[in-house]
């Protein structure tokens, strides 16, 4: 279906029309099934204004997010639960990425440089995210089968229906009360599979202050990244 100001229109059976604007610019509907053309293009041009700010915002961050990839120069930044380390490029028979008061990399091992620092921060994801999942899982007496650390570009985390629980390793990049709230609001779908008002207020049971991290990770979350300029 093409309609004017949207990329893609997806159906579904729920029940009301919702818009997306992508971190990309690109604009979704979705829809239910049966709705008319005539009522989605109508609902779209209702929100003409809303969307032109949305994909001006986008525009923004990406120019923002440009401006900050990862060069792996000497000097350069990175962080480690919401502080920022300085990266020294050395010599010397020691080689690829240590951490001591910073990060250490080996000059002769730069064109690996994004690799290796994937790695340590895999490594890093995997201590603090099973100490923290672990702590509040038994704070709350709550049973998940399994953590896994993953690769994921579009969310901080995920609960499996048989209670596997993902974590993208880039989140220790953010404050540690930052991790918290994503541990918990996963730990949270084990109770209710979904976003509901109930959803909601278990995450607010267990981190009564829940939306100032979420809203820190919506803020500066595309800034959490090794992408290279």
């Amino acid at each position: 279906m093409n309609l004017p100001l949207v990329d893609q229109v997806i159906r579904s059976r729920r029940k009301t029309v919702a818009i997306l604007v992508r971190p990309d610019g690109k604009v979704i509907v979705r829809a239910p099934l049966r709705l008319s053309r005539e009522k989605i293009l109508a609902f779209v041009q209702s929100k003409a204004g809303w969307i032109a700010a949305r994909k001006a915002e986008a525009q923004e961050i990406q120019q923002q997010v440009a401006h900050r990839k990862r060069r792996f120069a000497e000097g350069e930044t990175f962080p480690v639960l919401g502080r920022e380390y300085p990266l020294r490029l050395a010599g010397g028979p020691k080689t690829g990425l240590w951490f001591s008061e910073g990060f250490v990399l080996n000059s002769e091992n730069l064109p690996q440089a994004a690799a290796l620092f994937e790695r340590w921060y895999r490594a890093m994801a995997r201590k603090i995210l099973t100490e923290r999942t672990r702590f509040y899982a038994q704070t709350f007496g709550l049973t998940y089968q399994k953590l896994r650390i993953s690769s994921a570009q579009t969310r901080w985390g995920s609960c499996s229906s048989h209670g596997t629980l993902s974590f993208t390793w880039r989140l220790v990049m953010a404050p540690l009360e930052v991790v918290d709230y994503v541990v918990v609001h996963e730990l949270a779908h084990l109770r209710h599979p979904n976003h509901s008002a109930a959803f909601w207020a278990e995450v607010a049971r267990m981190m009564p202050d829940y939306k100032t991290h979420r809203d820190w990770l919506k803020k500066n979350g595309r800034f959490l990244t090794l992408q290279q300029a």
